[in-house]
């Protein structure tokens, strides 16, 4: 079968191969891929930015049906339309394991940079990481349920937004704009989201389809000033950070009200981060740091997609086939894009 695969270390090595279909254990059951999105992660990999273990083929953000299922599996059957956690390799003994944070385990490998992913025909995967999805679930629409469950997670279930809360959403990428949904699905009164004007054209734009109506954009305004005059002179209930970049992270804690909260979602690429530190203690504000997904966010998530109230489909903008991947990439790479699926 074609795969897109990085091949060895350092920037790019990057290609179609030819690779022989996998084949399942007796626990997994065995995919054929019809959608896979292009992740930050991707572009990490690509530009050696990331751990990875190659040669291993690219992508986490899968869709598909089951074809064959292993002899040990009970729960699938050949027909079943899921999407899965990209937990693999979790050592389940540990103490994170444990305690049912098998995403943070440190022997956990992914699908698309741990061991081979979903940029192919065929994936072979482990039944207990599966989730259905409705027949009412577009396959392209559920290649958004990954990072869409890192949103809920996040904002949901880690910085736990409430009813009324008023939130700033800083950057207006992909996990932005579902962090953003995540949000408004919970009772956000308000979401403010904070972009530059290379966001105008296509971003923001985006966010007003999906009927945001609150921007700021740091270019041409100052975001304190704009938010406190939008809460009173109070500031944010909570501030979800999605850019990474350092610049944004130190003006988190200007958005936030005393006893506010920092939701921490990108990752800045070891850059370092001259953070207000007492600033934000005469605020006693909390900060929640968060990485990958935890199992109840999952099916969460699909019924907040399946209902509309995440609306992960819109944010895809455009398709491409597997062998037109340098395409797709650069799309992502030059902001052309907002979410790109690949179909293998």
């Amino acid at each position: 079968m074609k795969a897109l695969v990085k091949t060895q270390k350092g920037v790019g090595f990057i290609e179609i191969q030819d690779v022989e279909e996998p084949r399942p254990k007796p626990d997994e059951v065995l995919i054929e891929i019809k959608a896979c999105g292009i992740c930050g992660t991707d572009i990490h990999v690509k530009y050696d930015e990331f751990p990875y273990w190659p040669p291993v083929i690219l992508g986490h953000e899968f869709s598909g049906r089951i074809v064959e299922v292993g002899a040990e599996v009970k729960r699938w059957k050949v027909g079943d339309r899921v999407v899965g956690e990209p937990h693999t390799l979790a050592c389940g003994e540990c103490y994170l394991c444990r305690t049912g944070n098998i995403q943070i385990c440190p022997a956990k490998r992914s699908p698309g940079w741990g061991m081979n992913g979903a940029m192919a025909r065929y994936l072979a995967y482990p039944g207990k990481l599966l989730h259905a999805i409705p027949d009412t679930m577009s396959f392209e629409e559920a290649a958004v349920v990954e990072p869409a469950a890192n949103a809920v997670h996040d904002v949901i279930e880690r910085a736990q937004v409430q009813a009324g809360d008023f939130v700033v959403v800083l950057g207006p990428g992909p996990i932005g704009l579902l962090a953003a949904m995540a949000a408004r699905a919970s009772g956000a009164r308000e979401v403010a989201i904070i972009g530059r004007s290379m966001d105008e054209e296509l971003r923001f734009t985006k966010a007003r389809e999906l009927g945001f109506q609150c921007f700021v954009n740091v270019d041409n305004e100052n975001s304190k000033e704009k938010i406190l005059a939008l809460t009173g002179g109070i500031g944010a209930d909570l501030v979800v950070e999605c850019t990474g970049a350092p610049q944004a992270i130190v003006t988190t804690v200007d958005l936030i009200r005393k006893k506010g909260k920092i939701c921490s979602i990108g990752l800045t690429g070891n850059k370092p981060v001259p953070f207000p530190w007492d600033q934000a203690a005469f605020k006693v504000c909390d900060v929640f740091f968060c990485l990958s997904t935890g199992y109840t966010c999952w099916d969460r998530t699909i019924t907040l997609i399946a209902s509309g109230k995440i609306q992960a489909g819109k944010l895809v903008t455009h398709r491409f086939p597997l062998d037109q991947w340098e395409t797709a990439f650069d799309h992502v790479e030059s902001l052309k894009a907002l979410k790109v699926i690949l179909n293998p």
